[in-house]
């Protein structure tokens, strides 16, 4: 493994980043597009688990092969950013998610489940390296004491966008679907309807391909703002950094806490539409996801100031605590208590990947790159916890398996009171051998 060398600190006097205040909205930027990006995925879910006939375990796939990009990628995509900076690991994270985008055209022309699956693993890839190189540079744009607050408040542009798309895709992509049951079609027909609604998801992603292309561009005309290549990257395990028990718990919580946040999303659609809760239609179940993640948007504008009055720990854990708490409340009730109980989950989700990230890498200070990889590499947890999430669905209930996010809250809650106090500075980076 590669251990990346520290790509320079933008606060840093002599980093030659500017840190001028277009800057960091062009940043901040690709908080809003990654976030209506993986947001999508909670409305292909229920499109392509209809299109194809697909048990919960099986559409969860769509997840898996996403988050597992995650887990492949994020390691290099440190080294990536270490050796050549922020600037242009940025612009190679466009390039790819963008490739990820138009692979969609083809898996859309051939109605190929598998061909999805693999478009979204590239898209997901891209994501990955946005997100090592991103979250850093955010969270060191500026005083260390306050880099908190600042990373929650451009997570809270993440989480508009994950509000905005969702609606925006329900209305595009399961429209059609709402009106229409493959399930009753004559077999006959199947294949043309099939064709038919996946030119939808490749027109959408069309779109999407050209907006990354053109932000590509505006990031490669900046690029030497943004932070040059620091020194040459080391042949070092990366995974030695593990040996610091702040980054490991970290590492843990940040993997469950994607995995909960992604199987709540995953399934919401779905269980909305039970008569036992709402009782909606496909469309109208995917339009109420906005509130889902609207919530977490307008608790990281609320919790960005929050943070700086009260330990970050602190907060995590009582948030923590509370979307669990909710999701037992709506796996034990029916009706509006358990529907709204399950979307309130989203104001809880709010503070806590940002708090997270920025609480594991307290201390790390030029293997700070490095331990960005590592905890975007914990992301896979959006691939393995939804899938467990889909075959408890498809053996028990949607409500029972809303125990299993339940239970990554309290993991949760447990790292914020551990992370609680300030954390002490890495005085030699551990090596494995």
């Amino acid at each position: 493994m590669v251990q990346p060398a520290a790509a320079t600190p933008v606060h840093d006097s002599g980093a030659g980043v500017s840190s001028a205040a277009w800057l960091v909205v062009l940043v901040v930027s690709l908080f809003f597009i990654w976030g209506g990006i993986t947001s999508l995925n909670d409305i292909l879910i229920p499109k392509l688990k209809g299109l194809f006939q697909l048990s919960y375990a099986r559409a969860m796939l769509i997840q898996f092969a996403f988050f597992t990009a995650y887990a492949v990628v994020s390691v290099p995509a440190g080294a990536w950013v270490g050796r050549l900076g922020y600037g242009r690991g940025i612009v190679t994270g466009l390039g790819v998610a963008a490739a990820g985008c138009l692979l969609f055209v083809p898996a859309a022309m051939t109605a190929t489940y598998g061909l999805f699956l693999t478009a979204l693993f590239v898209l997901a890839a891209g994501i990955t390296i946005l997100q090592v190189a991103a979250n850093p540079l955010i969270a060191n744009l500026g005083p260390a004491a306050t880099s908190h607050s600042r990373l929650t408040l451009a997570q809270a542009f993440n989480s508009l966008g994950t509000t905005i798309m969702p609606y925006i895709g329900a209305r595009l992509i399961l429209a059609s679907i709402s009106k229409v049951d493959p399930a009753k079609l004559p077999p006959a027909a199947v294949p043309a309807f099939r064709a038919q609604e996946a030119a939808v998801i490749g027109r959408s992603y069309l779109g999407l391909a050209v907006v990354l292309a053109l932000i590509a561009l505006v990031f490669w005309a900046c690029r030497k703002r943004l932070g040059g290549a620091g020194p040459a990257a080391r042949m070092e395990v990366g995974a030695g950094l593990l040996t610091r028990p702040r980054l490991a718990f970290g590492v843990a919580a940040i993997f469950l806490y994607v995995g909960a946040e992604v199987t709540i999303g995953s399934l919401l659609v779905n269980y909305l539409m039970q008569p036992s809760t709402l009782g909606l239609d496909q469309q109208s179940a995917g339009e109420r996801i906005a509130l889902y993640w609207g919530g977490a948007m307008v608790g990281r504008f609320v919790g960005a100031g929050l943070l700086r009055l009260i330990s970050p720990g602190k907060v995590l854990a009582g948030a923590a605590i509370g979307a669990g708490g909710l999701c037992l409340i709506s796996a034990a009730t029916t009706g509006g208590i358990a529907g709204w109980a399950l979307l309130a989950v989203g104001l809880m989700n709010s503070i806590m990947f940002p708090t997270i990230f920025s609480l594991a890498l307290e201390g790390l200070g030029e293997r700070t790159p490095q331990g960005s990889g590592l905890l975007c590499m914990a992301i896979v947890g959006g691939a393995l916890v939804p899938v467990l999430g889909g075959v408890i669905a498809d053996r028990t209930s949607l409500a029972a398996a809303l125990i299993l996010p339940a239970a990554c809250y309290a993991a949760i809650a447990g790292f914020g009171w551990f992370a609680r106090r300030a954390a002490g500075p890495l005085v030699s980076a551990p090596v494995a051998t």
